[in-house]
Parts: structure tokens; sequence; C-alpha cells
């Protein structure tokens, strides 16, 4: 791919075609293998309607978004982030499964399609083409990012308000959003997240028979941006609703943390439901499909095709998630896998 210090050997036309009108690079082709874990530069955040630059204290990175639906103008628009993808992020980009803004473009139109409204799934930094570090992330830097990365999302299309759903990691991004005091969120859908983050990773430990890092997260870094410490930053809003479901038998998010951040975000007087739901052994851990059902139906009330009641009506009962079709066809669960 050409580099832009190049450019003053290239013709106008062909510099036109290059790099579009924004001075980025252009978009690459849709089946074109994303990068992951690439430094942020301005030359290599391609134009078009799949990225923004996100620039933030300290900071900035290009974030990858892949939508689908009548998002311009849009009054509302679920905003969607995975969970971890640390094994992914191992390998060669061309090796990694549904790593193309085709396939990723025809999951977000697959829920479109099934909820009713426009989807935005966005990238977390290191991964499906955002710049940035994944083995860094629940630092702050990877939070901002984002924040940065929906204020320019929302600016660029003229969206009203988001609803956010995460399963695993991106619960815990989609609550460090809540907690930078952003007040476009109609609801957010946090399932299976992590909180307690230095905890939980002793606790991880611990299980998994490894000796005690004390201070540090499951990265391995110290000082990671923990949601339940910044529940003090969540901006009042008594319209909005904050959705906590997790299973009393996760084996990498243990429930009693998810409980101690709803509670800790209810005594500050918001709106908030914890939900107790059965996940897929061995690990009890994934429950894409319930998140995404749960947060269509706080978006429409109950209204949205494919929404179900089965956890907004208190405690839901104990029953098992059916999961969307992912990127490839089959029945799986995509936000997140065996890992956060």
């Amino acid at each position: 791919m050409l580099r832009i210090r190049f450019r003053r050997w290239l013709p106008a036309t062909l510099l036109a075609l290059t790099f579009g009108t924004s001075g980025s690079m252009a978009a690459p082709s849709e089946t074109e293998p994303l990068r992951w874990n690439v430094p942020a530069e301005q030359a290599e955040c391609p134009a078009g309607d799949t990225a923004v630059w996100s620039r933030y204290r300290g900071g900035r990175d290009c974030i990858r978004y892949f939508a689908a639906g009548d998002l311009d103008s849009a009054p509302l628009a679920m905003i969607v982030f995975y969970g971890d993808r640390t094994s992914r992020a191992r390998r060669d980009p061309s090796m990694i499964p549904n790593n193309t803004v085709r396939a990723q473009r025809a999951y977000a139109a697959r829920l479109s399609t099934r909820f009713g409204l426009p989807v935005i799934i966005v990238a977390r930094p290191g991964t499906y083409g955002s710049s940035g570090n994944h083995f860094h992330r629940r630092q702050a830097a990877e939070f901002l990012a984002l924040n940065g990365a929906l204020d320019a999302i929302r600016k660029r299309h003229r969206i009203g308000r988001f609803v956010l759903v995460g399963q695993s990691g991106g619960a815990t991004a989609a609550a460090a959003l809540l907690t930078l005091g952003r007040t476009d969120i109609s609801c957010a859908v946090l399932t299976s997240g992590a909180y307690a983050l230095v905890e939980r990773a002793e606790f991880l430990r611990r299980q998994n028979g490894l000796p005690s890092r004390p201070g540090r997260d499951e990265t391995g870094l110290r000082n990671p941006y923990d949601p339940l410490a910044y529940v003090s930053g969540i901006a009042p809003d008594k319209n909005r609703l904050i959705i906590v479901i997790g299973s009393p038998e996760d084996r990498l998010t243990p429930f009693r943390f998810q409980k101690e951040f709803a509670d800790a975000v209810e005594a500050r007087g918001h709106r908030v439901r914890l939900t107790e739901h059965a996940a897929p052994p061995p690990l009890h851990h994934v429950l894409t499909g319930v998140g995404l059902r749960t947060a269509a139906q706080c978006a429409t009330g109950g209204r949205g095709r494919g929404a179900t009641v089965e956890t907004l009506s208190g405690r839901s009962q104990i029953v098992p998630s059916k999961a969307p079709r992912g990127p490839n066809g089959q029945i799986r669960n995509i936000l997140s896998a065996t890992a956060l």
C-alpha cells in the first residue's frame, strides 16, 4: 500500500483516487483482512464510512466501525462492542475468522434486520482494523479512544442517542463509557462484564494455579481503568436504564463482581437492573444473544422485532440463551468466545 510520504511523486489524478478528499488512505477492499495491533497513523486511517479518527487526552486512534440500517439522522442506534479477542490477536490477520469489512457489515446487517434498528459494531483498539494494542486493553486509553469514536460517529451521522450492548470485555467497555459521563445513552446492556479488575485477576490466578501478581490486571498491567471505581462519573439521567446480566456460575467474570458494580451504580441513584441468566458450560460466560435481544427490547420498549421481555421484568428465568447467526452463517456467539 502506498504511503503518504510518496505523495510528491504521484500525479494529481492518482492522488485523488488514492487518498480521497480527506487526506486519509482510501478504504481497503471489503474482502481484505483487517489489520490488528497497529500504530495510530493518519495515513493508514481509511477514508469513507468505516473509520473515524478519535483524539483524546493523551493520544489518538483510528477506530473502525461497521454499520447497517438507516443510520443518518437516526434518533437511536445500537452500538455493539465485542469481548476480548486475545487468541485471535496472536494470529496472522488472514487467519482470523470474519476479519473483513464485508463480514462485519454483513453481521451488522443481520442484527439490524432482526431487531429493526440501525446497528453499529465498533471495533475496540487493536482489533478488526482499529489502531492500538489489544494486549493493553482495559487501560484508560482504550476507553477514551472509544468515547471519542462515539462522538465522531454521532456527529458524522447526526445520530440522536445510543443503546450500548457489550459482552464480557465489551460490557466493561460500555460500562466505562457510562462512567466517562456520556449523556447520549438511552440504555446500556452489560452481559458477563468484568469489574473489580485487580481482584478479579487474582481470583483467576488462584483458580488456574498461577502465582499472585498484586496490583495487576489479568493483562499483567498496573492501573487498569476499572468502571467500578468510577461510578461517580455516570451522568444523572432518570430515563436511562442500565441492565447488568450474568450467570452465577461464570468462571471468567465472577457474578459477585457484576453484582458489586450494579449495587454501586444503584447506590448513586441510577436506574439499574441486575439479572441472573444461565450461560453454556463449561465457562458459563457467553450471554451474547441475551444481551442483544435485551438491548433491542430496551430500545423499543418491547416492540422491536426479535425482542423478548425475559430480562426486563426483574430477575429473569434461568434459561439458556439463543445466539444470532454469526458472519459465516452458523449459529454462534460473536461478541465473545472463551475469553473476555
